[in-house]
């Protein structure tokens, strides 16, 4: 098992979007020291928690300051961009990067910013949007003639030659492309049943584990409808995990710090808006209201000593039934930045060690085993 990194980013709403942007560098810097194998990042434009509109600002700056951690938008909102444009500007991203980067792609959840760009999130036309865009950036890199794309979104063309030296060129450092990320949230995920089908790489979202273990069924269904088989040593689960030395200084540093405090402003009252407090918990029988951060802290997240976190991720991994990597959900803990990076290097020293053990199967041996 591996362990990446996955941040909103997250920040107070009254922390300045440079300090913001700063934090997360030092942070990208520590990941990158500590041998974190990868970090992702989110846009969003309407979210003062998740204050970042442009994860390539901060990728591209983190790329000069780190050396081999992969990183990667998680992701791109591909509604929101013209898909010529951005097929080009990962294409320049994937260089500068020197092969280091990955490509999360993201319908966009939220409704304020479904307002701002006029997408008809409720019908599901940021789906589809993300589905043509995508077609297009993978057509993009791959076809050599031109051509002229007419979808229902989109016109796109790739020009032939003008005037003997004018032409389309970029294309990604990566053959034939970096790896492309999916995030999905719900049961029947569409997104990460197109992750299946294409061989992207799945990412569940933060959620209580038998959610969670549905997602895999949808990467699969997908998988069976592109005639492939799915991996399991692709599946990236997002936790929120904080390590200390004793499991009472873990819980006060997360449940009495930055994790707490934005849970509890923030994405708890988020996803209630939503209706998804469901996923949250451990039995359908609980009430909403007792799903609370202290709630989150016990049943969901992985907080306490370096033995007490690799127990419980031992459990999920058995009660999904295993994945690839865990992405640390990010927070910003600017105002004690020491226990966030001790947190950070415990996970690579002291609970990496204990469940090492946990690798998926691959698909030939699985089959060969059930044989």
């Amino acid at each position: 098992m591996e362990f990446g990194y996955f941040s909103m980013p997250s920040h107070p709403p009254e922390r300045g979007l440079k300090e913001g942007h700063d934090w997360d560098l030092q942070t990208i810097r520590w990941l990158d020291e500590l041998g974190f194998s990868e970090v992702w990042i989110g846009e969003h434009h309407t979210a003062p928690w998740e204050p970042h509109p442009a994860p390539d600002l901060l990728l591209a700056q983190a790329m000069l300051q780190t050396s081999s951690i992969r990183l990667g938008p998680g992701g791109f909102l591909l509604p929101y961009h013209h898909p010529a444009e951005l097929a080009n500007r990962v294409a320049m991203l994937d260089h500068l990067s020197g092969g280091r980067l990955n490509f999360g792609i993201a319908a966009s959840g939220l409704p304020s910013d479904w307002a701002m760009f006029n997408v008809d999130g409720m019908s599901g036309t940021n789906r589809e949007m993300t589905r043509e865009a995508l077609d297009i950036i993978l057509k993009m890199w791959s076809a050599d003639e031109p051509f002229h794309y007419d979808g229902k979104y989109w016109k796109v063309d790739k020009p032939d030659t003008m005037f003997g030296f004018l032409k389309p060129h970029l294309k990604p450092l990566q053959a034939p492309h970096p790896p492309i990320g999916v995030a999905g949230l719900s049961k029947n995920s569409d997104t990460l049943k197109m992750a299946g089908e294409h061989g992207f790489l799945p990412m569940s979202l933060n959620l209580n584990p038998g959610y969670v273990r549905s997602h895999w069924d949808s990467v699969e269904a997908g998988a069976r409808k592109g005639g492939r088989t799915a991996n399991r040593n692709d599946w990236r689960l997002v936790r929120e995990i904080f390590v200390a030395d004793t499991d009472e200084e873990a819980w006060r540093l997360s449940v009495g710090g930055m994790m707490g405090r934005m849970m509890g402003e923030y994405f708890l009252p988020l996803l209630s808006n939503f209706g998804f407090k469901e996923y949250l918990k451990h039995n359908p029988d609980v009430p909403d209201s007792d799903v609370t951060v202290e709630y989150c802290a016990k049943r969901n997240w992985l907080v306490g000593s370096p033995a007490t976190v690799a127990e419980k991720l031992e459990q999920i991994y058995e009660d999904v039934g295993g994945f690839g990597q865990l992405c640390v959900f990010g927070f910003d803990y600017l105002e004690n930045p020491g226990a966030w990076r001790n947190s950070l290097r415990l996970i690579q020293e002291e609970v990496m060690p204990r469940v090492k053990h946990l690798v998926p199967q691959a698909p030939a041996a699985r089959l060969a085993a059930a044989q």
